[in-house]
Parts: C-alpha cells; sequence; structure tokens
C-alpha cells in the first residue's frame, strides 16, 4: 500500500493505492470530494452527498495502476454532488481534482 500528499492547484489530497490482487485501488480524496478508479461506488457515496468520480486508464494503459494514471486518466462517471462542482465525463482526473476542493 502506498499513501502520498498531493497538491492539485491549492488543494490537498491524500492518495492511497491499494494491491487488490491483480490490480490497484486508486483513489485521490479530501473532505470535499473524491477521484477513484473504477472500483469506486461513486452512487454509494452520492448518498452521503460526498462528490466522487470515477477514472478510466490514460492511452496505452489497461487499468489505472498508480496516482498518475489517475491524474492523466479520464472521467467516466460522476454523481450528482460532483457535477454540481463541474466535474464532467471526459475531462482528466486533474482536472477534476481540481473542482473539488
Amino acid at each position: 500500500m502506498t499513501n502520498e500528499t498531493i497538491i492539485v492547484g491549492e488543494k490537498t489530497f491524500f492518495c492511497s493505492v491499494t494491491p487488490a490482487g491483480p490490480v490497484n485501488i486508486v483513489i485521490a480524496s479530501n473532505e470535499h470530494g473524491l477521484v477513484g478508479c473504477c472500483s469506486i461506488d461513486v452512487d454509494d457515496l452520492e448518498g452521503f452527498g460526498y462528490a466522487a468520480a470515477q477514472v478510466r486508464p490514460p492511452e496505452g494503459r489497461t487499468s489505472v495502476s498508480t496516482i498518475d494514471d489517475l491524474l492523466r486518466g479520464f472521467i467516466k462517471k460522476a454523481n450528482a454532488p460532483a457535477k454540481k462542482k463541474g466535474v464532467r465525463i471526459g475531462m482528466t482526473g486533474k482536472e477534476a481534482l481540481a473542482l473539488l476542493g
């Protein structure tokens, strides 16, 4: 398991990469929202009013395995609280994080 803190814009996010068999579960989150790999259930988080979005891998990758993949990947799904903050399908994970502070 890898944990680190990143800054996107002026916002700080806690990042975690957790091995889960043949894949990694990758997330970047703060108190305002989360961007994660497709293992994250953004619909369940919507029930708590928490902004969340799923990222598909960047070109040339088959999965989101690293924090860099998460930042360079593209938003595949966003819940209503994330959409309210401006997160849109097709933007990069980094662009979405910038809106979640």
